[in-house]
């Protein structure tokens, strides 16, 4: 298998197997579910967890009830039907000690009610929230003991879902979840939990996490919490991830479930803070300083906070395999060797390092072990490539003398020569060569990375075609990865003429352990990444060295065995990176660069999934490299052409669009306001053809610009920061039509002190028939009712509201600094406040409420006529969200 034997063909058709094989294997176990079980109990009687039943839940909720967005009426609905859920799990529980005289089991529902406010700063804004009367759904189940309930596991699903989804994935199907796993260990003959587990079912997720902030602040039981589990959805198929692990003891008792999967590079990704998301996890671990595991479903996330987040689209096993893995979870948690008790000092970030692999079993270890196992890598690194070097030979050049007893100051000659006729110069050492190596794989890895955002460049900027690859998720590997070679390569041509190949083998041996251990000091548990692919590797050289006594004939198997576990692992990263990121860029709005952010994922990942390729290449030669650089820099070149001709969207991976009626109470004037929150082209092509449709060629379309004091937005603030919008002003008979929704702004208990220079004051909204009003203004804050910090100086403040069904009023108390007229931008007296007020009316959401569009005025008839011509007009491939709301300004 010497590279005298093979040839680049036969090489590369060796590689075949590897490089299709190990991935198609990689991707079966990295998708593989567990098989749907239907009914409640096993042949034998036995109970068992039923997706059928948790699926039957989740229907019940986003099909028979519906759009449940806080503060609706299908939102009280769900808050109904989940309380009555509880009952039912309490009387099984009652029945079921009955039955079994003398087993220590106790369950107790509470349905919490309650109002407040949290600061909740999201995308670099600071945001304040309040609610009112919202609540909760929680059922206890516990030995019935002061000690068993003394400490508590917890684990959370929300009710609610957002504004244009039914919410089947998130989070029905998690709510089903925690139903049947409570119906499970209720109905476990014998089954009686050491420590308490308390379910929690809140009700405003979506609203920015209020419930969890309503519990996790105001509940009775709140204190005896140690650990969380949250359940969530952001897809709608494959196995559940574990994103956010917070304890070394959490990580352990995930190590016990069935089915895992998670790293502590998606761990790693997700604090970083980089992802535009967050989970009702937040507010646990800021209020009740807790650790925990955050995990959800996110395969297929185009259909996140969409019209068709259905059942129909939820893949089989899905939820029995996050049903099965909680099971687990809480009979660990709950029992006698559970770490709970000793979860009593708070929140603390782990130093753990976690990885699973092919679904099916964990690996955890400690920094400690990491940094052990990390330096001695490298310190046998540094062994091999001492031990085994040998010098590099040249032809002497016979045109030089050499000089050879007469060096100046007893200096040696600068060659020595070797019996072959060749030579090597002395100062050329071991660390001299191993440095250009490096230094060569650094310029390749440069040059990758440079190569894809050439193509991100071309794509986005010079032919404006951004997006292409977003209906298949793999499909930006086939765009970028030609891309990637060429600029590896390119630095090969010109920098290792005269390099040898093991030369460039151990450099990626010493750069992966280097890595390792770098990225390990930082406190990074995703180091591991690295020494997974390094030693492999290191396990080949070595191997070799039994194998051959020829220190320039590098064995093939080397690169087969040192490709076979990044090949594996790179597969699985890659594959759930571009799960969670390439949908996350059809919503990360117009300006982002998501072009580029997609092209450097798989430029990078790349480079792990196949670190060999370039000394791989350089193995055959200059002429080699020169041919295969131009070869797939020519493919390179035919994938922008092929995928400039599609289409980003279609009806499985539709586009966002956000339409708003608005009605402006204070200006009488009535608009359709449209946005995307994509970069893709042709959106102003899409908006005009709305705009015929919906008044004829005499309508005119304004692109506006996206800024704080576009008021119209502040429902969707700070998201809306993300949008690309546009405007229609409607003829004025379209405003003849006045609901009887309705939002006032006014200032209650106003006093001025002029020698103190402040105004206190209760800005009072009263909101009959809307749903999530927003205020903003601009002052200088002293206090308020909203916490203790306000920001310093004059400022913009953001409020928004949600409340239960039926709540109309809410306020916030103020302390402002007295400003001069001018300065205030106000038209009032001194200290007045222009405030400008949002909201949605609650019977004008389309399609939440097409079952009930007679009540929703001229609003709804629009959207219903709009809605049916996007569907024709776009094929399917359009999502859109449609609102009516109204607002205006009022000083006060």
């Amino acid at each position: 298998m010497s590279s005298k034997r093979w040839g680049p063909i036969p090489s590369i058709l060796l590689f075949v197997p590897l490089l299709i094989g190990i991935p198609y294997l990689t991707l079966q176990k990295h998708y593989a579910l567990p098989e749907p079980l239907k009914d409640l109990r096993d042949s034998n009687g036995r109970t068992q967890l039923s997706e059928a039943a948790i699926l039957g839940y989740a229907k019940y909720l986003s099909e028979d009830i519906g759009f449940r967005t806080v503060g609706t009426r299908e939102h009280a609905l769900g808050d109904s039907w989940m309380l009555s859920k509880a009952e039912e799990l309490k009387k099984l529980c009652e029945d079921k000690v009955k039955a079994e005289p003398g087993r220590k089991l106790e369950c107790e529902v509470w349905r919490q009610e309650g109002s407040g406010s949290h600061r909740f700063d999201i995308l670099g804004k600071r945001l304040y929230k309040t609610y009112v009367n919202l609540s909760n759904i929680v059922l206890r189940i516990s030995d019935g003991s002061a000690k068993g309930k003394e400490h508590a596991v917890l684990v959370n699903a929300h009710l609610d879902s957002t504004l244009p989804s039914p919410g089947a994935a998130d989070d029905a199907i998690s709510v089903g979840v925690l139903i049947e796993v409570a119906r499970n260990l209720i109905e476990t003959p014998g089954w009686e939990p050491a420590w308490s587990i308390v379910f929690l079912w809140n009700n405003a997720e979506e609203s920015l996490q209020d419930g969890s902030h309503l519990f996790s602040t105001q509940h009775p039981i709140k204190d005896t919490v140690r650990a969380i589990i949250n359940l969530e959805a952001c897809g709608t198929t494959g196995p559940e991830i574990l994103f956010q692990a917070t304890s070394e003891e959490m990580i352990e008792a995930y190590s016990k479930v069935p089915r895992p999967y998670g790293t502590v590079v998606a761990n790693d990704i997700f604090s970083s803070g980089i992802i535009m998301s967050d989970t009702d996890f937040r507010q646990f671990e800021l209020y009740l300083n807790t650790t925990g595991l955050d995990m959800a479903i996110v395969g297929h996330s185009y259909f996140y906070h969409t019209r068709k987040d259905l059942v129909e689209f939820i893949e089989p096993g899905a939820a029995q395999h996050m049903a099965e893995n909680t099971l687990a979870l809480l009979q660990y948690l709950s029992s006698e060797g559970s770490p709970i008790p000793r979860l009593t000092g708070g929140y603390t970030k782990p130093t753990t390092a976690f990885f699973s692999f092919f679904n099916t079993f964990f690996v955890q270890y400690s920094f400690q072990t990491a940094n052990a196992i990390h330096v001695t890598l490298f310190v046998s690194t540094i062994l091999f490539i001492v031990t085994t070097y040998k010098p590099h030979q040249s032809p002497i050049n016979s045109n030089k003398k050499e000089k050879t007893g007469n060096a100046p100051n007893g200096r040696a000659p600068s060659h020595s020569k070797l019996a072959n006729g060749h030579a090597y110069d002395i100062r050329d050492s071991i660390w001299m060569e191993y440095i250009k190596g490096v230094g060569i794989l650094t310029a390749s890895a440069v040059g990758s990375l440079l190569g894809v955002c050439s193509v991100a460049f071309v794509m986005a900027i010079l032919i404006n075609r951004p997006l292409s690859w977003f209906a298949i998720e793999s499909s930006c590997l086939i765009l970028y990865a030609p891309a990637s070679l060429t600029g590896a390569l390119l630095p090969l041509n010109l920098l290792a003429k005269h390099t040898r190949e093991r030369t460039l083998l151990n450099a990626v041996l010493l750069s992966h352990s280097l890595l390792a251990l770098l990225i390990q000091a930082a406190g990074i548990g995703s180091s591991g990444l690295f020494f997974l692919s390094g030693t492999p590797i290191l396990a080949g050289l070595l191997l070799e060295r039994f194998m051959s006594a020829s220190y320039d004939d590098v064995w093939l198997g080397t690169y087969v065995l040192g490709q076979l576990i990044p090949i594996s692992f790179g597969t699985e990263l890659f594959s759930a990176t571009a799960d969670f990121f390439v949908p996350l860029t059809g919503r990360m709005g117009a300006e982002a660069p998501a072009e580029f952010i997609i092209a450097l994922m798989v430029g990078s990942i790349g480079l792990y999934i196949v670190p060999l390729a370039v000394p791989f290449c350089h193995r055959f030669g200059r002429k080699f490299v020169r041919k295969a650089t131009v070869l797939s820099g020519a493919v390179s070149a035919i994938m922008i052409i092929l995928f400039s001709l599609r289409s980003p969207f279609d009806a499985m991976h539709p586009k966002r669009l956000y339409v708003i009626h608005s009605e402006n109470v204070t200006t009488g004037e009535v608009h359709v306001r449209m946005a995307a929150a994509d970069g893709a082209p042709k959106f102003d092509s899409l908006v005009n053809d709305m705009a015929a449709f919906v008044g004829g060629s005499a309508l005119e379309v304004v692109a506006d610009d996206m800024h704080e004091y576009n008021t119209d937005w502040d429902v969707f603030y700070p998201f809306s920061a993300f949008l690309s919008p546009y405007t229609i002003t409607l003829p004025a008979q379209a405003n003849a039509e006045l609901l009887d929704d309705s939002i006032t702004v006014k200032a209650v208990n106003s006093t001025v002190d002029l020698e103190k220079g402040v105004r206190r004051l209760r800005i009072e909204i009263v909101h009959p028939g809307v749903i999530w009003s927003t205020i903003a203004f601009d002052a200088h804050v002293l206090e308020w009712s909203l916490d203790d910090n306000p920001p310093s100086g004059r400022a913009r403040h953001y409020i928004k509201e949600a409340s239960f069904y039926g709540e109309d009023t809410w306020h916030v108390d103020l302390v402002v600094k007295l400003e001069n007229e001018e300065s205030a931008g106000t038209s009032g007296p001194l200290g007045s406040l222009q405030v400008n007020y949002v909201g949605i009316r609650e019977k004008a959401m389309w399609p939440g409420k097409q079952s009930e569009k007679a009540l929703g005025g001229e609003a709804m008839a629009l959207f219903e006529r709009l809605d049916a011509f996007l569907q024709e007009h776009t094929g399917g491939t359009v999502d859109a969200t449609l609102l009516g709301c109204i607002g205006g300004v009022a000083v006060i």
